[in-house]
């Protein structure tokens, strides 16, 4: 009897905090990660291993999955945010460089279209001066724009400096180790935010979204290209089919991982749809806050200005 009330005392003289992490609720609010149940630090620690398994295919499998119109949709979300020469651009979950990139050729092709406008206009230029002026533009072919690539992964960083040096892109262009919900940077740095098909991966949107404002100039813009919800019934089922029978088969058969793209799959059908979303960015502090879908909603773009 003596032993036992010994027991007893000592377990109830222990710290409430010992008895929550014994029964496994020390580690935070349960959330998802894909259609299971876990907790805060479980799904941050399973996405980190979902694209540090896939990092290399990862190219390779969202040109499967989407038929390459991925491709179209990350141009439509260039030319929506239509850079000027100047720009900063800080694109969050962008390890593989594909904003990246289209935005340094997005910017190049604004420079050489000023230069022609500027030489067209001065008619009466000499070929020296003409070529003097070219080459002065052949080193600042952004003129002055920069973009910063920041991405939680390190592998997926990894993959896309090596698509930068093989494609041979380096003049403002920058690699930054950093988490979306505590980004490494100063208030009010750039002029634009751009996360595309990251943000249903951060596990706490509400801090992601926050950190975008605070990092963004008054005036600056914040930009959002992410798989949604499509309103059409029809086409929801037939897009529901194709999800979950073929996207995990060509995860397997191209990337040798199931279970990562069905994580992916089930992973959009979690997501907030637009107009949730939509609200999400307003009570950050968003002004403006629109969004456009596109192919019926599959994917959609939100936009929001810091004013």
């Amino acid at each position: 009897v003596r032993l036992w009330w010994c027991r007893c005392w000592a377990l109830l003289s222990r710290p409430a905090w010992r008895l929550r992490a014994r029964r496994g609720l020390a580690a935070g609010p349960e959330m998802h990660f894909g259609f299971q149940t876990v907790t805060e630090e479980e799904r941050r620690e399973k996405i980190y291993q979902v694209f540090e398994s896939v990092a290399k295919k990862y190219d390779v499998m969202n040109d499967s999955m989407t038929l390459g119109i991925h491709r179209v949709w990350k141009d439509i979300l260039m030319h929506k945010m239509n850079p000027s020469p100047g720009t900063l651009l800080l694109d969050v979950a962008g390890g593989t460089g594909d904003i990246a990139f289209r935005f340094i050729n997005y910017v190049r092709s604004v420079r050489e279209r000023q230069l022609q406008r500027k030489l067209k206009h001065h008619q009466n230029l000499s070929w020296q001066e003409i070529f003097e002026s070219y080459q002065k533009d052949k080193f600042n072919s952004l003129g002055d724009s920069q973009v910063v690539v920041c991405d939680i992964n390190r592998e997926m960083l990894k993959v896309g400096k090596q698509k930068a040096q093989h494609l041979g892109y380096s003049e403002g262009l920058s690699w930054v180790l950093g988490n979306a919900e505590e980004l490494p940077f100063d208030n009010d740095k750039f002029d634009v935010y751009t996360i595309a098909f990251g943000i249903r991966n951060v596990t706490r949107i509400d801090l992601a979204l926050q950190e975008a404002y605070r990092v963004l100039k008054p005036g600056g813009r914040f930009l959002c290209l992410e798989f949604s919800h499509v309103s059409n019934p029809l086409l929801s089922r037939l897009y529901d089919l194709y999800s979950f029978q073929v996207i995990p088969v060509l995860g397997e058969v191209i990337a040798g991982d199931w279970k990562s793209y069905q994580y992916l799959v089930e992973s959009i059908r979690r997501f907030p749809p637009q107009e949730e979303l939509k609200a999400m960015i307003e009570d950050v502090g968003f002004f403006k806050v629109d969004y456009e879908n596109l192919n019926f909603g599959i994917v959609a773009i939100h936009s929001g200005f810091k004013l």
